[in-house]
């Protein structure tokens, strides 16, 4: 199979630098952190839950059984 030639890092020639204004690296990097919701699981608990929707079967397993405890979530610190 043939490989794709590499584009260089020069623009094409009919677009040029200064139509594209101040560019700044990471500028949206905070509120993408804030909106999203991925959570990375220890290695020992991936191998235990198969996928995301048995993960989130046993957490409102749990979740049932805190509030018939009468348990009351706490907050994590950071």
């Amino acid at each position: 199979m043939k490989k794709p030639e590499k584009i260089g890092e020069e623009l094409r020639p009919e677009y040029r630098r200064e139509d594209f204004g101040k560019m700044t690296r990471g500028k949206y990097a905070k509120q993408i952190k804030a909106a999203s919701n991925v959570i990375v699981l220890d290695p020992e608990v991936a191998k235990a839950f198969p996928n995301g929707a048995v993960v989130n079967q046993a957490l409102l397993g749990l979740l049932e059984i805190a509030k018939t405890a009468n348990v009351k979530p706490r907050a994590v610190r950071k």
